[in-house]
């Protein structure tokens, strides 16, 4: 990520999608706008109602939005999730996802001491899907793992924990029954491993870190891993955390950069005011730091947590009563 300010103006793509997206982003925006930075906002459709609307869930004049943007906030898409966000990703060639997994006060956290990134390879495996097909006797979905595509992701995986000051590096796959494709993986992890001396590298089977991710969370500081797992695990590492309401993530690529909220478009509370804005506020720091606004980064994440430590000003899904905008003025007014 970058990590000084480059220019004074920033052209950013708001892409608020469906349902509760829309909501979340109009919150997000709100604080935005309170932190004394240049944003030219250009917007986009993408998604469901964008599909109904147009015929296609994600017209080119949106990719071209993000194309030409210095950054992307994304809001949620439905059931065109796919067709959307897998596909700006492999269009952007954003190959990395990052999602962190932090306690936060107030927020029904397991643990009040969990920290930790989970960097996810983006472009290939079996989350893709373009390898599937259905057969006579059911179905067929081939697992794609390229030396480029892990090395790429393994080697990004050692420099963010460089960068940040992290001192180890965990590797998760299932070599044990994959033994050709998470062999490759777990062979590529200890070769890049070797060019980091000064950071730990270990490995372990999915299955037991999702164990671990309950029993021993404090001992993760970056999980490296393939595209399938990385998506199941940081769901995990939500429900570690409070809830999906409170997982960012960022899509960083060659060509750009898409920062996100985990959860999806949530139909059922959509329109209601409930949705909790704070994954949505969450990825736009990430957008911040990505930028090189690190004191704006700073200030942002100071105010959030201050509304979390008051308790006094949060959605139904953190025990509150409170709307999506109250907790975005309340955010706000703590800058």
């Amino acid at each position: 990520m970058n990590t000084s300010k480059t220019k004074d103006k920033y052209q950013i793509a708001i892409i608020p999608g469906d349902g509760i997206g829309k909501e979340v982003m109009d919150a997000t925006i709100l604080v935005l706008d309170e932190l004394n930075i240049d944003f030219h906002y250009v917007y986009g459709e993408a998604g469901d109602e964008c599909s109904e609307k147009t015929g296609t869930p994600l017209p080119k004049e949106t990719l071209d939005i993000i194309r030409n943007a210095d950054a992307c906030l994304f809001g949620a898409a439905g059931e065109t999730a796919a067709d959307v966000i897998v596909k700006i990703r492999q269009e952007m060639k954003m190959f990395a996802n990052l999602r962190p997994v932090k306690s936060y006060p107030n927020t029904n956290a397991l643990f009040d001491d969990v920290d930790f990134m989970i960097v996810r390879e983006n472009t290939e495996g079996l989350y893709i899907a373009n390898k599937e097909e259905l057969t006579e006797d059911g179905a067929i979905a081939k697992r794609i793992i390229t030396k480029k595509a892990e090395e790429r992701i393994i080697d990004y995986a050692f420099n963010y924990a460089k960068e940040n000051n992290k001192s180890k590096v965990t590797a998760v796959h299932k070599a044990n029954v994959l033994k050709k494709s998470d062999g490759l993986f777990k062979q590529i992890f200890y070769d890049v491993a070797e060019k980091y001396p000064d950071i730990e590298a270990e490995d372990f089977y999915v299955d037991a870190t999702a164990m671990y991710l309950i029993t021993q969370p404090q001992n993760f500081e970056v999980i490296v891993t393939t595209n399938l797992f990385g998506d199941i695990l940081s769901d995990e590492g939500a429900g570690l955390v409070g809830g999906l309401g409170l997982i960012p993530s960022a899509n960083i690529g060659e060509n750009g950069a898409l920062f996100e909220p985990v959860h999806g478009s949530a139909p059922d509370i959509a329109g209601e005011g409930k949705a909790n804005p704070i994954a949505m506020m969450l990825s736009s720091i990430m957008m911040l730091r990505y930028l090189g606004e690190n004191e704006a980064a700073d200030k942002f994440e100071a105010a959030i947590l201050k509304v979390l430590n008051d308790g006094e000003t949060l959605t139904s899904d953190l025990g509150g009563s409170s709307s999506t905008i109250e907790v975005a003025e309340a955010i706000k007014n703590n800058l």
